[in-house]
């Protein structure tokens, strides 16, 4: 049940603005004050996919539920029927788990996309981990649709396809593993 490893996300990287010259902080706004500027929309949508992402791999599904609409629906990467609300998400998720590993996915080149209280979010993501004593891979792509409920946004529709996956040979730990190219 791998297919689902594909409706997750990674936790965006943030940086600072510094300005060039001393590598302070931007003086257009005093640090100190920059936490009490408000979160746009988009900024929101993706710290939800982020934070999301950060919930599902270490398990915790009471914060993840948070994310997540009741009657979300998952398309996974592989051709199988869509998983249909959060009930049925949670079985499915549960028994992947179980089959997997350290599980870790990673996502990049995000765009997400705003309009009045839906938005769209979409990205490239890598998934990694032990099944079955071999490491597998995973390449590919995930849509979601969020709405906004109040003023926090969450998952109505989460879509995934694989571009390229890949298992490797048994797991080898890596201090005993030689160096590329010698035996």
């Amino acid at each position: 049940m791998l297919a689902l490893v594909f409706t997750a996300f990674a936790a965006p990287a943030t940086a600072q603005k510094k300005n060039k010259k001393n590598d302070q902080p931007s003086p257009e706004v005093p640090s100190d004050s920059k936490a009490m500027l408000p979160e746009s929309d988009s900024q929101a949508v993706d710290r939800a996919v982020g934070e999301s992402l950060g919930y599902w791999q270490i398990g915790d599904i009471d914060s993840l539920h948070k994310y997540y609409s009741n009657d979300v629906v998952m398309v996974s990467g592989a051709c199988e029927p869509p998983v249909i609300g959060w009930d049925n998400f949670m079985k499915a998720y549960q028994a992947q788990r179980d089959s997997v590993t350290g599980g870790r996915i990673d996502r990049s080149n995000t765009y997400t996309k705003v309009t009045g209280n839906s938005a769209w979010a979409t990205y490239q993501f890598v998934y990694t981990a032990m099944a079955d004593s071999k490491v597998v891979q995973f390449h590919g792509h995930t849509t979601l649709v969020l709405n906004k409920q109040g003023d926090h946004w969450v998952i109505v529709l989460n879509h995934s396809s694989i571009v390229d996956s890949q298992s490797a040979s048994p797991a080898v730990p890596t201090e005993s593993a030689p160096p590329p190219g010698r035996s």
